[in-house]
């Protein structure tokens, strides 16, 4: 699955799994990638204590990562005030 991702698409999965308001779930809705290959892909671009450090914090209760963590009043992926993402197609910044 890596190899069919740029990587443009690759340091945004990075990006969004270091945010602990954005579940996996969102991960795999815009770029089908589901969590074990975001964990495989974090293994592979992190070094080890940076991987260890963000599976401790995956894994807390600190993070949201896991929809079944979260408030279930959210009922969307992204902040109300944010640009619109589109599947892969990410609006300017």
């Amino acid at each position: 699955m890596e190899n069919n991702l740029t990587e443009r698409d690759i340091n945004r999965i990075i990006e969004m799994a270091w945010e602990d308001r954005t579940p996996f779930e969102a991960i795999e809705f815009q770029f089908g990638t589901p969590e074990s290959e975001v964990i495989k892909i974090m293994r592979n671009s992190l070094k080890r204590k940076s991987f260890n450090l963000w599976r401790k914090r995956v894994n807390s209760g600190v993070s949201q990562k896991h929809l079944k963590k979260r408030n279930p009043d959210i009922d969307r992926f992204k902040c109300t005030r944010q640009r619109t993402i589109t599947h892969n197609k990410i609006s300017k910044r």
